[in-house]
């Protein structure tokens, strides 16, 4: 390290001391600027430059770091806030500070010999003995120097760039490149022989000397040059576009020719040679002197320019020169006289030049000149045959393929398909590029690529040739998004992703354009360092899986180089190199790269690298290692007419959420010809019976001969014939439900068909459950369709699913990305879906769609074929007993078999020792939820085994004997990585019950456990996913709607510790778990509930549900603040009898709170997301619209209600006093009015306080009819989009409807009440009529427009005409009619007519018309009566035989539809997610109100069967009572939407009921259709192309 002194010079002694000190402080900083981390640099700038601590920490937060420093300039420091004082004296130290510091780099590009400089050789040596005096900076990892800077500081001449690596010697077809400055060895004599000498030289270009001047000057130089290496017997090159040494202290750099044609460069060489050369020695010339050598010159930014490097190498072998003298003859061309004159020329070599030695115009001293060189060459040649030899002997035997296999490997025998490849690379040569197939055979994760062309032609080019590839740019990585959320987004794991980490050259946007090295350390270091810091986390991949690649291409000679930089980024994350492995394009490159590394690193990479093989044999080694392949290399997919189809891999890349079934699974592939394909048979077997997930190998195998055909479960025929034929559906996209209970064999019985089926439909598996719908929707559209062009007809698709619970979105999906595609009525895809339940059976009955189920019970005939299974496999297999999951099922799920394997199992546990807290843990996760485990790696860490990358420990071994209850498996869900589970739910259940019983280890303890060990919450695989469990596990209710056993208030974890150990330890928890998990809201949410709920004490509820709505403020939280606010009253009336006015002023502020906090949830369910992230039970539930809100005031008002009632405002509480305070809450009296015993003090004191809140009183009644009506809106407009949804429905109809009819009993007015009305106000007799038909009609549900269309099916004849007569009275008598009574009077009719059509009651069609279209008039086009426009649909909508024109009252009927729509939108779309709109009246044949035909009188002639799965199925439109009913309209699409047109050049939009009905492609075709009638607009069913009937 380097030692300040306060002068801030360095210390004048020989060497530097190895730590820095200041005279106060201990300040020890690297030697080079570029290796300060951003802590040291703050340090630097508050102790050395005095600058103020608060400007050091605002660069500190700005990430700047030494690397940075040093290439900024003043205009950067100012645009960072730096003054301009400070930034000047910042610049001047680092400058200074460079000086001193910046000499030290690596100026070794090629052996020292070739430079010909013995100081430097001899500095060289020194410089490597002091090698062992650098040091390592503690905090960066990376290295910093000794006293070896200022050796070479008083050595060496200052050097502003290293040498760069140069072509290797004689090597014609070198993958080489140089970069415009780079620089060469400088100009120098021969040494040795046999290292090179070099000449460069610049020849003049196009504007400067004809093309056929160039050819000659370079044809001169060139047998000059090498005319001067064969008399001096030394190896040389000669290089044009370098520009050569003017002065001693410049260096050779490139500069780069243009040529116009390489050919015309060789064509001169070889037709010139024979001229400068005598004709005997012509021959030996031609040997000597190889072809020229075209190397390409690259910008800086590593972009390919149009300039090259010629180098023309010379090797005068002795065998070829012997004693020879080589003259040449040199011609001078005269223009004018156009003859040639030649001068006989003799060159050699003197130090740097060729020199002619005939040139001297002193005849005796050229004489002289040439005896001398004569007698020399003697010597020369002796000398040279002794080098010959002597080189021929230093080939040492290489072992790199030895190490490459090793390194590649792991010290195993073959490339594990699970390991994570990162690649390193730099631009590959064009001729070098197919040696990169070995990428080929590796699972590439990612590569970062720093040559900005590779895309367009380098090494990604080649690569997305046969495979996807994702072109991305670190700052993709760098974003603030989740871990799942990043990885799903940027499809790693499932396809390669190619990060251009120096820009692409094709890429439009200034951010992203290539840059050269000094301005990449300023502006992109910072986006590589963090992107490598998400790239090698263990939460992406687990170390002992990873391995990153550096193909070095080219010579990495800078420190500041971005490769090196990058691999300092990789090192820190990885602490070290051992995932690394380096390959080399030669000993240059490598000699290079290891000198970097020992300076940054003090690492010695050398058993880290691969050096001495071509990369042709590198890629065939690798190659050869990678295992043998489980998948056909053609694999193919069945098609139309028996047909096939070749599935590519670059096809099935695309795919990335499926695991495809082809036709040949399993066939022809290269394990089955492997000496190892016995013992895969039996790890195939082995792996699905103890319990792991079966695989399309265990059915191959179960065909072959001597085997026992797979297990056929009894339900399997059934599954299959309700899958075939496929003539039998009338839908393009059908689902189908396996209804079974976890580990009982649904989705092996689900895969068993599909693996029979698989050459009569394309069949996938979908292996993501986090993909989204839409995802999966375009992939299967994607297999429906591939290898088909124009031709008609699609093998379908079946698609398999598990537990996958938003099938109906799925579905919609699917026909949304249908398209064109498609034939007409032709099944498309069958999505079969296997949905986990502890009650399969009543799932099955309660199940609108078609659906099998199994239980955990065998048949007899089951059993049978179970216990032959297990002969077979004791024929195989030296243990099958210990096959516990399949034994499990052959012991018929016996609770005694499972209780006696766990407890022999666990007999010797150590409960408290790593081994049993790991399956403390596993036991408690799977237990109580489903689908749960914990990563490979993790389970390692907490048995303490070290994840070492050459580790040869496994979990198997270290947890014997008690890994035969545990299984490994993939995941490939939330990454790519292992994970551990118990092989049975039921082992899991029975193995923490033991722990509990004979351990005395409670559930508490466990789940504190859990919580308490930080192991399981730093960076590992899948942790984000076992952070969702743990909290799962805490907050996840049961809800029989779901397919529970039952519903609990609690997750069932929080339910058993309760009633097995108290409340307290229940607190202890949730308390310990919101510490834990501090940003959660549903923890404190959940505490509060328990307070709330068990505990009774509300203050404790409250502050944990307004900590929670502090954290996440959605409607469901703040429902948990009203529930809270609602269980106080509650209890507080309870306690408060008999009632005071105090008690009752504080229960109506309760109730106030509890209205405001259930109106702000009704408010928030607008806009929430209704799915808590961390609640897995209902992650993929589809979404619902949150009415607890609606529901939760409604309670309140109603106990406040029945608290008013029963006030003891007098002592008789007669009905006087009920009815007037009746009339004060429903607003037609005030408090003031109220008369009573003011003596009585008690009253009084009611009085006021009912004063006091009287404004919140009033509002009661009109509130509750409010919400009344909402619901009747929500429930009557919309239909929910799930099926679980509609039992919900079912459940809120029912309570609210209690609270209907008690809201109804509390404002009914009394006979006294009437009378009392009517004297007091004798002109309002008809008011009061009216109101009494308006509460007649509220009673009957009938008084909103809601109400009347539920009468369609709620309602005989009967009691419609009361309805219609009251109606009909409001109508006539009122004085002042609304909108919505006419409108409501109009839709009484309609309805009385669809229930008794010959009702005398019944107001003309005619007439009806004319009042909607006097209101419409009135209203508009702006209105938010949708009621009113969906009657306009309903009575004006046109006929074909009728003339629109002449009809002033239909002109704007289009107008009516449009606004019936946007109206919709304004009051329901933020339902839409959980909701769609419902027709209930359809388009029918006849004329006037018969052609109103309503969904109800459709659905009653269609018993005895069930009307919604006939809807359901499609099965409807194809009933004779539908087909007598409805009209049939034609229509046109057009652009994707569908139209009515008529006469009149009316046209009139329809929505399509199923998005994949309509074709896209833009097409114009005739269709035809059924119209539906919802509030949103018409709709059309039942679409037919007019081409297809």
């Amino acid at each position: 390290m380097l030692i300040f002194e306060q002068d801030d010079d360095l210390a004048h002694s020989n060497t530097f001391n190895s730590a820095v000190s200041l005279d106060d402080h201990n300040l020890t900083l690297p030697p080079i600027i570029e290796d300060w981390t951003k802590d040291q640099v703050k340090d630097w700038l508050v102790i050395k430059l005095r600058v103020s601590k608060e400007l050091a920490q605002k660069l500190y937060d700005q990430e700047l770091t030494g690397a940075c420093l040093t290439s900024y300039e003043k205009e950067d420091l100012l645009e960072l806030g730096v003054p301009p004082a400070p930034a000047i004296q910042i610049l001047r130290q680092i400058k200074k500070f460079k000086k001193q510091s910046e000499t030290f780099v690596p100026a070794t590009p090629v052996p020292e010999r070739e430079l010909n400089l013995r100081d430097n050789a001899e500095m060289s040596q020194k410089l490597d003995e002091s090698a062992e005096n650098e040091t390592v900076s503690s905090d960066s990892g990376i290295q910093s120097l000794s006293s070896s800077v200022q050796m070479l500081q008083m050595t060496t001449p200052q050097r502003q760039r290293p040498v760069c690596q140069i072509r290797p010697f004689d090597k014609s077809n070198s993958s080489i490149f140089y970069m415009e400055n780079d620089i060469l060895p400088p100009m120098a004599g021969p040494s040795n022989l046999i290292d090179p000498v070099h000449e460069y030289h610049l020849v003049p270009n196009v504007n400067q000397a004809s093309e056929k001047e160039i050819l000659y000057e370079f044809t001169r130089e060139v047998f000059s040059f090498a005319a001067s290496c064969m008399n001096s017997r030394t190896n040389g090159t000669i290089h044009f576009g370098v520009k050569g040494q003017q002065q001693e202290q410049q260096q050779c750099h490139v500069v780069g020719q243009r040529i116009s044609s390489l050919n015309k460069y060789n064509e001169a060489f070889e037709s010139s040679l024979g001229d400068f050369f005598e004709e005997e020695y012509v021959k030996v010339a031609r040997l000597c002197i190889r072809p020229p050598n075209f190397i390409p010159v690259l910008h800086e930014n590593g972009t390919a320019s149009d300039k090259w490097v010629i180098e023309v190498d010379v090797v005068p072998a002795i065998s070829q020169t012997q004693d020879y003298l080589f003259y040449t003859e040199l011609g001078i061309t005269s223009s004018e006289e156009k003859h040639q004159c030649k001068t006989l020329c003799l060159f050699v070599r003197e130090g740097p030049q060729s020199v002619n030695i005939l040139a001297d115009t002193n005849p005796r001293v050229g004489q002289k000149k040439l005896k001398d060189l004569t007698e020399k060459v003697k010597n020369l040649v002796s000398a040279r045959k002794a080098a010959e030899e002597n080189k021929e002997r230093c080939f040492p035997q290489s072992h790199q393929g030895q190490r490459l296999k090793q390194l590649m490997t792991r010290g195993r025998h073959v490339l594990e398909s699970s390991l994570q490849v990162i690649v390193v690379t730099d631009k590959c040569h064009p001729g070098q590029l197919e040696h990169m197939d070995f990428l080929n055979e590796i699972s590439l994760f990612s590569v970062l690529e720093f040559d900005p062309e590779s895309d367009l032609n380098g090494t990604c080019h080649f690569y997305r040739k046969d495979h996807i590839a994702n072109l991305h740019y670190p700052q993709m990585y760098t974003t603030q998004e989740s871990l799942p959320t990043l990885l799903g987004k940027l499809n790693l794991f499932k396809q390669t992703s190619w990060i251009f980490c120096n820009g692409r050259l094709n890429e439009e946007s200034e951010e992203h354009m290539p840059l050269k090295p000094s301005e990449w350390l300023k502006r992109r270091s910072f986006d590589i360092s963090k992107m490598i810091g998400f790239l090698c986390s263990p939460d992406v991949i687990s170390k002992d899986r990873l391995l990153v690649i550096f193909v070095l291409h080219s010579a990495v000679t800078h420190l500041s180089h971005p490769i090196l930089e990058t691999f300092c980024a990789i090192y820190r994350t990885l602490e070290g190199a051992d995932n690394m492995l380096c390959i080399c394009r030669d000993s240059g490159v490598f000699s290079h790269w290891k000198k970097l590394i020992e300076l940054r690193c003090e690492e010695d990479i050398s058993n880290k690298c691969i050096y001495e093989l071509s990369l042709n044999e590198i890629s065939s080694t690798v190659k050869q290692l990678k295992e043998p392949q489980t998948q056909s290399s053609q694999r193919y997919l069945p098609s139309t007419g028996s047909s096939s189809v070749l599935l590519t891999k670059k096809a099935e890349e695309l795919f990335t959420d499926f695991d495809i079934l082809s036709e040949n699974e399993c066939e022809k592939t290269e394990i089955e010809k492997s000496d190892s394909f016995d013992g895969f048979n039996k790890k195939i077997e082995e792996a699905f019976y103890r319990g792991g997930q079966v695989r399309w190998w265990n059915f191959h195998f179960s065909e072959q001969r001597g085997s026992l055909p797979f297990i056929k479960r009894d339900k399997y025929n059934e599954l299959y014939d309700l899958i075939t034929p496929v003539e039998g559906y009338t839908f393009s996209c059908v689902m189908i439900n396996l209804f079974h209970p976890p580990g009982c064999g649904g989705t092996t019985l689900a895969m068993h068909v599909l693996w029979n089926l698989r050459k009569k439909f394309r069949c996938a598996v979908v292996k993501n459950n986090r993909a989204t719908n839409n995802d999966i929707a375009a992939q299967v559209i994607n297999l429906l369709t591939y290898g088909k062009q124009d031709q008609p007809g699609y093998t379908p698709v079946i698609l398999l699913v598990d537990n996958w619970e938003d099938v109906e979105d799925l579905k919609q999906c699917i026909l949304h990305v249908a398209g064109e595609r498609r034939q007409q009525n032709a099944l498309m895809v069958i999505i079969l879906n296997c949905e986990r339940t502890q009650f399969p059976d009543e799932s099955s009955r309660n199940s609108n769609l078609p659906n099998i189920f199994i239980t955990n019970k065998l048949s007899t005939k089951e059993q049978g074929l179970f216990s032959e299974k297990l002969q077979q496999l004791k024929t195989y297999h030296e243990k099958p007993e210990t096959f516990y999951a399949f034994m499990i099922m052959t012991k018929n799920f016996s609770e005694t078999y499972i209780t006696n394997i766990v407890s022999n199992s666990l007999k010797d546990l150590d409960a408290t020792g790593r081994q049993g807290r790991l399956l403390s843990f596993l036991a408690l996760l799977n237990t109580f939820v489903n689908g749960s485990y914990m990563s490979l790696s993790l389970c390692e860490e907490l048995l303490g085994m070290k994840n070492a990358f050459w580790k040869r420990e496994t979990l198997e071994n270290v947890m014997n004997p008690y890994s035969t209850l545990l299984i490994t498996f993939s995941v490939e869900e939330h990454g790519s990585y292992q994970a551990v589970r118990f092989l049975h739910p039921m082992i899991a259940n029975n193995c923490l019950q033991i722990l509990e019983q004979k351990h005395k280890l409670s559930l508490a303890e466990i789940v504190i456990d859990i919580l308490h060990c930080d192991k399981l919450y730093k960076s590992c695989m899948g942790k984000d996913f076992l952070v969702q469990n743990i909290q799962s596990m805490l907050i996840s209710r049961h809800r029989k709607e779901q397919g529970d056993d039952k519903d609990t208030q609690f997750s069932p974890l929080i339910e058993k510790i309760h009633g097995d150990e108290g409340s307290e330890k229940v607190k202890e928890l949730f308390e310990k778990a919101i510490g834990r998990f501090d940003r959660s809201a549903t923890l404190p949410q959940a505490l509060a509930r328990y307070f709330c709920l068990r505990e009774k004490d509300f203050q404790a509820a409250l502050k944990w549900a307004l900590d929670a709505r502090g954290k996440n403020s959605n409607s469901y939280i703040a429902d948990t603040v009203g529930q809270v606010y609602k269980s106080q009253l509650k209890k507080k009336i309870e306690d408060s009898e008999p009632l005071t006015a105090e008690a009752l002023n504080e229960c109506l502020i309760l109730g106030s709170k509890a209205v405001k906090a259930f109106q702000e949830s009704q408010e928030l369910a607008k806009k929430d997301e209704t799915i808590d992230p961390f609640d897995l039970h209902n992650r993929k539930r589809p979404k619902s619209y949150n009415t607890s809100g609606y529901v939760g005031e409604t309670e309140v008002m109603m106990i406040l209600l029945d608290l008013i009632r029963e006030l003891p405002l007098s002592q008789s509480r007669d009905r006087y006093q009920t009815d007037k305070l009746l009339q004060i809450l429903k607003g037609h009296h005030t408090i003031k009015d109220f008369h009573f015993d003011h003596s009585n003090a008690a009253t009084a004191q009611f009085v006021d306080i009912l004063s006091h809140h009287e404004r919140f009183l009033i509002s009661l009644k009109p509130r509750l009819k409010e919400i009344f009506c909402f619901f009747e809106n929500y429930f009557t407009y919309l239909r929910p989009r799930s099926e679980e949804r509609v039992i919900a429905d079912e459940r809120h109809k029912n309570k609210l409807s209690e609270h209907f009819r008690k809201y109804l009993k509390i404002f009914s007015s009394s006979e006294q009440e009437k009378a009392s009305e009517k004297a007091r106000n004798p002109n309002l007799s008809l008011h009061q009529e009216i109101q009494d038909q308006r509460f007649y009609l509220e009673t009957k549900r009938a008084d909103s427009f809601a109400g009347l269309l539920q009468c369609l099916s709620d309602k005989s004849g009967a009691e419609m005409e009361h309805i219609i007569k009251k109606w009909k009275f409001i109508f006539e008598k009122s004085p002042k009619r609304s909108v919505s009574d006419t409108v409501n009077f109009i839709l009484a009719n309609i309805v009385m007519h669809s229930i008794k059509p010959s009702s005398k009651e019944l107001t003309k069609y005619e007439e009806l018309g004319d009042l909607l279209n006097e209101e419409l008039q009135k209203e508009g086009t702006h209105s938010n009566s949708t009621e009113m426009y969906y009657l306009s649909m309903l009575l004006m909508w046109p006929t074909k035989d009728r003339k629109l024109e002449s009809f002033s009252t239909y002109k704007d009927i289009a107008t009516y539809f449009r606004s019936a729509k946007k109206s919709f939108h304004r009051r329901f779309s933020h339902m839409f997610p959980a909701r769609t709109a419902l027709a209930h009246f359809f388009l029918g044949k006849s004329t006037g109100l018969k052609r109103i035909v309503s969904k109800v009188k459709l659905d009653q002639s269609n018993q005895p069967r069930t009307p919604h799965q006939l809807w359901q199925s499609g099965a409807a439109w194809n009933e004779p009572q539908v087909e007598k009913e409805l009209l049939r309209v034609k229509g046109i699409s057009e652009n994707g939407e569908v139209y009515v047109n008529y006469e009149g050049n009316l046209k009139i939009p329809v929505r399509p009921a199923y998005l994949g009905d309509i074709r896209s492609g833009c097409s114009r075709e005739q269709i035809s259709f059924y119209i539906g009638f919802t509030m949103e607009g018409p709709v059309a069913y039942n679409i037919k192309y007019l081409t297809a009937q």
